[in-house]
């Protein structure tokens, strides 16, 4: 009985893999109709080959010679000519027949190669279990099936076989090769009645198959989130890469604050620390920045590590808001960011002189205090958001 929670369909997943477990849609109707399809195809076409040869095997099975009927050894010769010759006949029916055999078995579900089906399951020896497959919908209507395909072919082959009884009984009084003719023409017309039975049968059960195949497959809502789940990853274990990932980055950054230039803030809310490499032919880089406590930790490494800091509120704001980390000062800001560069270099050249602090101000449509948009200027490859 069909489970009512299983109504989501099948996953192009959990299609996968049941069909690397083994299963997949087969219709025997659909095999039977194509072997026997193409088996008539081939005995329409070897037919002159095979009544040949049959009329040359029964030429000589009712000829012989008087040593033939004298001497056994040669009586036995002829014989075992005369079976070898109509082995080999069988034999060649036999092997073609076989061969559109297995290929019209691939039909629906085509070729799927699989162990996993050599392995041993005790379930299958429980005889309750089998008891309860044997009452399963999909064997009822299948052997309901069978029945009713068995049916047609048998009154299919009734009728024709009363229809054309004449024609068979005149076979007596023709020639050997007239009547070898009429016989493969009547069976060649029976051959395609059966066929066309099957194909009927097939063009029923190919799409049966495959609705039967997919709902044995459907999935409950918690069998597909747990299968998302599988396929995305475990939420929680992504959330904490990120998260370590995100640690990295800000130690990264921090350990990039003692080799800065400067740090430009507003005094508590937002911390920029700036590199400007004079070998390198781009603007000044931002290599660090962060806000409250981040920003107060940025202030302590540059002071611990002697980098200047400049209470610059404006220029820190527009730092902060438009330019990512690791990303190059815009040109719009190229000259305030000159201006306090100047100033740390007048500091290093005399540490000890009391420098005035330099007013730098930006432009009012790039403070982010009066809501001045601008587009960020594109980061470098590498660049991590450790800011966020």
């Amino acid at each position: 009985m069909a489970d009512p929670d299983r109504n989501l369909p099948a996953s192009a997943r959990k299609i996968a893999k049941a069909r690397s477990e083994g299963q997949v849609p087969r219709s025997r109707d659909l095999a039977h109709f194509l072997a026997m399809g193409a088996a008539a195809l081939l005995m329409s076409a070897a037919m002159p080959s095979v009544v040949g040869r049959l009329e040359h095997m029964m030429a000589d099975g009712l000829s012989f010679d008087r040593a033939a009927a004298l001497v056994p050894q040669a009586a036995a010769e002829h014989v075992r000519g005369l079976g070898l010759t109509g082995l080999l006949i069988v034999l060649s029916m036999g092997a073609m027949m076989m061969v559109t055999g297995v290929v019209a078995s691939l039909g629906l579900g085509g070729w799927n190669f699989t162990t996993h089906a050599l392995g041993f399951n005790f379930g299958r020896l429980n005889p309750i279990t089998g008891i309860g497959r044997m009452f399963d919908k999909s064997h009822l209507v299948g052997t309901l099936k069978a029945m009713v395909l068995a049916l047609a072919v048998g009154i299919a082959g009734t009728l024709y076989m009363k229809a054309h009884f004449a024609d068979l009984g005149g076979v007596l009084s023709s020639e050997l090769p007239a009547g070898l003719a009429s016989i493969g023409t009547t069976l060649a017309g029976g051959f395609l009645v059966l066929v066309g039975v099957l194909a009927v049968a097939a063009m029923i059960d190919v799409p049966w198959q495959r609705k039967q195949f997919l709902d044995r497959l459907k999935m409950t809502k918690t069998e597909q989130k747990q299968e998302h789940k599988d396929a995305e990853g475990n939420v929680e274990v992504k959330q904490k890469i990120r998260q370590k990932m995100r640690e990295l980055a800000r130690r990264r950054m921090m350990q990039a604050v003692p080799k800065a230039d400067i740090v430009v803030m507003n005094p508590t809310h937002y911390a920029v620390a700036l590199k400007y490499d004079e070998q390198m032919t781009g603007a000044p880089r931002v290599v660090a920045k962060g806000t409250d406590r981040l920003a107060l930790r940025i202030r302590d490494l540059a002071s611990e590590a002697g980098v200047p800091v400049l209470q610059a509120p404006p220029l820190a704001r527009a730092l902060y808001t438009h330019v990512e980390l690791d990303g190059e000062v815009p040109m719009q800001l190229f000259a305030a960011v000159a201006q306090v560069l100047a100033w740390v270099y007048q500091l290093r050249r005399t540490p000890d002189a009391r420098l005035r602090t330099p007013e730098v101000s930006v432009p009012a449509e790039l403070d982010p205090a009066n809501g001045g948009p601008l587009k960020p200027r594109r980061r470098r490859p590498g660049a991590a958001a450790a800011a966020n």
